[in-house]
């Protein structure tokens, strides 16, 4: 299969969070018709990523990687003269298939890369957690989610925020008798969205946003309880920011934090162009293989839409820039 048929066939195979085991069965498989040493990094059940290296070759200085997974619903591939479409056509299937013809041309021009292609990065990086205790001792890893082609000079964190707020439940007619457990939350997140946020010269700055909102019973009932998840895109350390939130609700809800990605500033290559990618990926959880760096065809845009897509020549241009990186950092 060419650049092109890989990337559809790789759509075409359903693998949503968690359900990756064909799309690593097959990988597996091409990769080893393709004469790597393919194997398969089990991680729960029958999940399990995919590791891949040339023969003889097996501790190389450079890894690329990305994820099998994709967010639902399933698309099905099509294409037209410019672009794919699909489920994963960006995020991450396409990125897959330029890595692994990259990785062809590489050998041709003997430089060996490996190949690290991972389950659960839509849910909780668990495949990236697992391989992390793992490492082949390579010296950098090209990771790869949609960045236009552009290398990230940095990628922004993540802080999970959930907010509960406790109130008496009483009869609506008499509000007196109750005390409204949405009254507290609506208030604290008033003051939440009043708060300032850091912001960085380069990177841009924090950014918030309440995602769920929960509570009450019933429209003739004060509420007892109510509960918000809230999500910060972080342009630094968190500490300062969990100090604040913690102190702009006060006693008016329980904080809790319930799960944080670093933000992380990343190497760049000269004369290639750079992004600052405001979404989290599996570097964080990727510590031990290698110095980190941040591309791939696609727009972020685009992904987790319904219309999801990359162009053709945004692949092709993939496969050069990969091998670009790799033959810079391996010199």
């Amino acid at each position: 299969m060419d650049l092109f048929g890989l990337t559809r066939h790789l759509i075409d195979i359903e693998s949503i969070t968690p359900n990756e085991s064909a799309a690593g069965d097959f990988l597996c498989a091409e990769l080893q018709a393709r004469g790597m040493d393919a194997r398969k990094m089990p991680v729960e059940g029958t999940r399990a990523n995919v590791l891949a290296t040339w023969p003889g070759q097996d501790r190389p200085k450079i890894v690329f990687s990305t994820h099998m997974d994709t967010v639902p619903p399933f698309i099905a591939s099509s294409e037209d003269e410019f672009n794919i479409y699909g489920r994963g056509a960006c995020d991450a299937k396409g990125i897959i298939a330029a890595q692994i013809v990259a990785a062809e041309k590489l050998r041709g021009a003997g430089v060996f890369v490996g190949l690290l292609f991972l389950v659960g990065e839509e849910r909780d990086s668990i495949g990236a957690k697992l391989a992390n205790q793992q490492p082949i001792g390579a010296s950098f890893m090209i990771n790869g989610e949609p960045t236009e082609n552009k290398l990230a000079l940095a990628s922004k964190g993540a802080l999970h925020v959930e907010l509960i707020a406790r109130g008496k439940m009483a009869h609506s007619a008499y509000p007196k008798l109750g005390e409204s457990a949405i009254d507290k939350l609506v208030e604290a997140l008033h003051r939440l969205h009043a708060m300032q946020l850091p912001q960085d010269a380069e990177v841009g700055p924090c950014t918030k946003n309440v995602g769920t909102i929960q509570g009450g019973r019933a429209p003739n009932v004060i509420p007892d309880f109510a509960k918000a998840e809230l999500f910060y895109r972080l342009v630094g350390p968190a500490e300062t920011l969990r100090r604040e939130i913690t102190d702009v609700v006060g006693d008016l809800v329980e904080v809790h934090f319930t799960r944080e990605t670093p933000f992380l500033r990343l190497r760049t290559l000269h004369e290639l162009p750079t992004m600052v990618a405001a979404f989290t990926t599996d570097i964080p959880s990727l510590t031990a293989w290698g110095e980190p760096l941040l591309l791939g065809p696609g727009s972020i845009h685009v992904a987790h839409t319904t219309g999801e897509f990359v162009e053709k020549a945004q692949l092709e241009k993939a496969v050069e820039l990969y091998c670009t990186m790799a033959t810079k950092l391996d010199a």
